[in-house]
């Protein structure tokens, strides 16, 4: 693509993304779902408008726009938030986990998978949207105990969800090549784990010096890049190295006001590019592959997530009323459980066609429907 063309092309897709916000405000609709919309019709599964060399940037872009979204997360794992929130936190997530493993494995088996492949989908089933899940809890304007339990669920899910992955893919293997596949899962969580604690004790007492209070717009971007790369090319989670560097930082950074200001600044227009990318790389096809099946691994996430949601909740001792909206609240997933589904088609090749269209169609089916229905618990769970 020429330089004129790429220019025209991010100004239309940031005007797009500007008139997804005004959308969102007179439909109620949340932005992203606004924008996953805008970008399915304007891909290849629409009307075709955006180049192919445009939709080849989303890996990148989602790189970039999910690290920002892990310090954010990371940043509302504070001393104070855990001690608050840290009961609730740790019961909601661990019982959606389990909860999503036994009836998406009992479900699936039940209509005539291979246990094994179950297991699979399941574990794959236990992933989130973590980008879709802050955009809407920041464009709800609602800050409450129910967001902030939200923001540290979505923030440890995906740890979660990468250990049981893992497990799961040496039990579905009857243990084949468990060495390799443990050793792997300590590097991809330990590795990001060590690196988001040598990236963030230096930027916690750095950075917001030059500018006190807060640190300035390079710190930032330099920051979110850095850890980003560093992760990549040790390969490590970039998600849970970002998370744990937001953590490191909102904990140690004592002369910061908000660490995190100039993220959320330069935010907006990574996620407006990674909503739109989305959007125009979804699968539309993949829905008609699923059947009855398809239709039952749907079904059985859902009841995972209001089931667990609510016991969880209720362990956690958070009331009736709020205890039933995690649940329908964590139904999104996205960009997390595709990249599973890749590392299990190479594990289980038998299984790869299976894995993939199963993951692709509720993929596109949670990260449409899912962003409205996180608003409206948000919404609900404030009500009194």
């Amino acid at each position: 693509m020429n330089i004129s063309g790429f220019l025209i092309t991010l100004g239309v897709l940031f005007l797009a993304g500007l008139a997804a916000d005004q959308i969102g405000r007179v439909t109620h609709l949340p932005r992203v779902t606004t924008l996953l919309f805008i970008g399915l019709i304007a891909g290849n599964a629409g009307l075709g408008l955006i180049p192919t060399d445009v939709a080849m940037w989303f890996d990148e872009v989602s790189i970039v726009a999910l690290t920002m979204v892990a310090f954010l997360l990371g940043g509302s794992l504070t001393k104070k938030n855990l001690i608050q929130h840290g009961r609730a936190i740790l019961a909601i997530s661990i019982s959606i986990v389990v909860a999503t493993l036994l009836v998406v494995t009992i479900g699936l088996t039940a209509i005539g998978l291979a246990p094994g492949l179950a297991l699979v989908l399941a574990a794959i089933a236990t992933a989130t949207a973590p980008a879709a899940m802050t955009d809407v809890i920041k464009q709800s304007g609602i800050s409450n105990g129910f967001t902030e339990t939200l923001k540290g669920i979505v923030a440890i899910d995906d740890a979660w969800g990468l250990i049981v992955f893992s497990v799961v893919l040496v039990l579905a293997g009857h243990a084949n090549g468990w060495t390799e596949v443990t050793l792997d899962a300590l590097w991809d969580l330990g590795g990001a784990f060590i690196l988001g604690i040598a990236l963030g004790v230096p930027s916690a007492y750095l950075t917001g010096r030059l500018k006190p209070g807060e640190p300035m717009q390079a710190e930032a971007v330099g920051i979110v890049f850095l850890s980003a790369g560093l992760a990549l090319w040790l390969e490590v989670s970039f998600l849970i190295t970002g998370m744990v560097a937001g953590s490191v930082v909102s904990n140690l950074a004592r002369h910061h006001d908000r660490p995190f200001h100039e993220i959320e600044h330069i935010q907006w227009p990574f996620m407006i590019l990674f909503f739109l990318l989305a959007g125009a790389t979804l699968d539309i096809e993949a829905l008609g592959l699923m059947g009855w099946a398809g239709a039952m691994f749907l079904a059985s996430r859902t009841i995972a997530r209001l089931v667990g949601g609510y016991c969880g909740a209720r362990l956690g001792g958070l009331p009736h009323r709020e205890a039933f909206w995690y649940g329908p609240a964590l139904l999104p997933q996205a960009g997390v459980a595709v990249g599973m589904a890749l590392v299990a088609g190479e594990q289980f090749p038998n299984w790869a066609a299976s894995i993939m269209a199963f993951t692709l169609a509720s993929t596109v089916v949670f990260e449409v429907l899912g962003p409205p229905l996180t608003l409206m618990s948000i919404r609900r769970a404030a009500e009194r």
